[in-house]
């Protein structure tokens, strides 16, 4: 039977009232995802110019080829340098508005892979000669790191770069087919220069191991492959991803640079080619941990567009079970769907603010690597590594089940998450594999295991602010073996389980050292990783403050609901240490873990009349969503029709294809049908 209301008007309805309905100031809860109401009006003024400006349209980029997503990415990019230069914008306002056309860029790995890595680690001498010229982008660069046989693996890269005391030159050199970089975002077409990761081999042919120079990679005056250089594209990534953007590989055969072009801030050779060690080995990683801080905050606000969209979508579509007047039921009331999206919701709000804190800790630690301080060195690099995994793992999980909530719809391109999904899906293999990356994790949490119970007294002065978790295994307080609800809707008693949890983990790891399941060190690295975050947590909670009160009690909801929903995934951990008692002798089996399920599904019920007020928070306009199925005023099924009428498919009533193929596979039948009746 038909509806006996108009589906495609009662969208609008929804979502007015939906809207009307949110008691939090979006306004207020805004200014604090922003960090201040000058930095959203900032943010503004760059939005109104792009998305008023012809040349970034966005109407039919899903029919482009890729040359022409390529091609047209540059013509993004060269428009926002003539735009800076036009409005007065400064260096991170170009950037910000580089980051808000939400297209892969090549001139993305410039600003975030070459560029501070080169001013980060270069040699006075060097920055003096060409950080002005990377500044103005006379220099087009990119970061020559991941080779065809190696990835995260660094210390066994293959390319060399042999020092030559005679000419006082290195000798870059690709000595076989699996040395060849690879990957390498705008070295394809597009990178003049590169900062190249190479096995430094000193005159006596020892080596010293991966550092890093600047090579010429482009002529400046026709952009032509300078000599004994083999450079090109790898060709389209999977689903389409990464399209605007030129991946490439590059082949060096003994080319020459001079010796000034090895980035020696820290580690350098003596013009008679002895080496002087850097003060901390891993000093060369500095680019990387660069772009891992950076990644949470991208995460955040990545994983926000997916919250905003599908949310939008399930408070507008109707379907299923009747309501008392009629109406099918608005999706987003389905447990089903809300526990999917609200603990989406909940880890954007996490990774926007977490990565604030993490970009404030890179640049200090930035700040004192330029001094010699190497102190906060490892502590980063562990931070980091655990992060990068969670946050990417997170997002590319996050954008998946967003996009299959929204159905069959879900799946046209004008949804707009499976672009986004494609575009952000090579992040869990950045460095390679996240399950390689999470070793590096769990090094660290046994180092720091250890340095604590090797001192002739464990205390907690011993341990960094990353590994606090592990003052449990010094005085470990009881639990009891369910929890109230009550209890559960405090958030210290989450923090302090996801903490007691790592320490556990870890405390069993190093106990058991010479015999270990396969999966340890993902079980490890996360739950370590969760704990940080929990951590942090704390501190984003005391933060709210200033907000208003009401909009603060719905924001610690938020908050809550992340912890709440990462100790239910930790739950096989809590049961096996036995945190959780599910059993008692000579009694019923019950679960104590049902208190939290219940708690969680309270308070998404509780956060559900917010969502549409905590989503536009996030602040995104119709153009920077790009999605049919997330409009602001809920006309989705409008949008959707109109997104259709636009493919080049429907340009003409009969296809091409029809005089192709169409007319002889029809005739083709239609001589069967004759012959095999004439028989009769």
């Amino acid at each position: 039977m038909s509806p006996q209301y108009d589906v495609n008007e009662q969208t609008w309805i929804d979502m007015a009232r939906a809207r009307n309905g949110s008691s939090i100031s979006v306004e207020n809860v805004r200014d604090f995802l922003y960090h201040g109401r000058q930095e959203w009006l900032a943010r503004s003024r760059i939005v109104s110019i792009l998305e008023h400006d012809p040349v970034f349209d966005k109407s039919n980029r899903d029919f482009l080829s890729r040359t022409e997503r390529y091609e047209r990415g540059l013509a993004f990019t060269n428009h926002i340098f003539e735009l800076q230069h036009v409005h007065n914008w400064s260096e991170d306002e170009t950037k910000l508005a580089i980051s808000v056309l939400d297209e892969p860029l090549s001139i993305g790995l410039h600003n975030i892979a070459f560029q501070p890595v080169f001013m980060q680690q270069a040699g006075p001498v060097l920055v003096k000669k060409y950080g002005h010229l990377i500044a103005a982008r006379t220099i087009f660069g990119c970061y020559l790191q991941t080779e065809l046989g190696h990835g995260t693996n660094v210390s066994r890269l293959e390319t060399t770069a042999t020092f030559v005391p005679a000419t006082q030159e290195f000798e870059i050199h690709s000595p076989t087919l699996t040395s060849s970089k690879w990957w390498i975002g705008a070295l394809g077409k597009t990178a003049t220069h590169g900062v190249v990761q190479a096995k430094l081999v000193l005159p006596d042919g020892k080596d010293a191991g991966p550092h890093l120079f600047f090579v010429q990679l482009r002529s400046l005056d026709d952009h032509s492959v300078l000599p004994n250089i083999t450079i090109g594209d790898i060709g389209p990534k999977a689903l389409a991803g990464f399209a605007p953007t030129d991946n490439g590989f590059a082949r060096f055969n003994h080319v020459r640079i001079p010796k000034e072009n090895m980035l020696s801030g820290f580690a350098q050779v003596t013009d008679e080619g002895e080496y002087l060690k850097p003060p901390h080995a891993k000093l060369s990683y500095g680019g990387m941990l660069y772009i891992r801080a950076n990644m949470v905050t991208g995460g955040g606000w990545l994983i926000a567009k997916a919250a905003t969209v599908s949310i939008r979508y399930a408070t507008v579509r109707r379907q299923g079970e009747s309501t008392s007047n009629g109406f099918e039921k608005q999706i987003i009331n389905y447990p089903s769907v809300y526990y999917r999206l609200l603990p989406i919701l909940s880890r954007a709000y996490m990774f926007i603010q977490l990565g604030r804190t993490l970009t404030k800790a890179f640049n200090t630690m930035a700040e004192g690597l330029k001094k010699g301080d190497t102190s906060l060195l490892a502590e980063m690099h562990a931070t980091t590594s655990g992060l990068k995994i969670y946050v990417s793992t997170s997002g590319v999980q996050d954008l998946e089940t967003a996009r299959r909530s929204m159905g069959g719809h879900g799946y046209s391109a004008f949804a707009g998450l499976g672009r986004l999904y494609a575009d952000y899906l090579p992040s869990v293999t950045y460095e390679g594999d996240n399950f390689v990356l999470d070793q590096q994790v769990v090094r660290s949490a046994l180092k720091s295991y250890h340095q604590l119970f090797s001192a002739k007294t464990p205390s907690v002065a011993l341990l960094s602010p990353s590994s606090s978790y592990l003052r449990f295994l010094i005085s470990r307080p009881s639990v009891a073996p369910s929890l109230s609800a009550q209890e559960l809707r405090d958030p210290a008693t989450a923090i302090y389980l996801l903490e007691l949890r790592a320490a556990l983990i870890v405390h069993e790891h190093a106990q058991h050292a010479a015999d270990q399941d396969a999966s340890v060190n993902q079980r490890v690295s996360k739950a370590v990783t969760e704990a940080f975050i929990a951590m942090q947590v704390r501190g984003m909670i005391d933060g709210l403050i200033a907000l208003q009160e009401k909009d603060r009690v719905v924001v610690t909801k938020v908050f809550l609901l992340f912890l709440l929903t990462t100790i239910e995934g930790g739950l096989v951990d809590l049961l096996s240490f036995g945190i959780f008692r599910p059993l008692e002798p000579g009694s019923v089996a019950t679960d104590s873990t049902r208190a939290i399920r219940l708690t969680i599904k309270q308070l998404c019920e509780e956060l559900l009349p917010e969502a549409i007020g905590l989503t536009d928070a996030f602040g995104f306009t119709d153009w920077e969503l790009d999605s049919a199925l997330g409009v602001h005023n809920g006309k989705v099924y409008e949008a959707l029709w109109n997104c259709a009428q636009r493919e080049p498919l429907n340009k003409t009533t009969i296809p091409a294809a029809y005089e192709q193929s169409i007319k002889h596979i029809l005739g083709r039948g239609k001589a069967a049908v004759f012959a095999a009746q004439s028989k009769l």
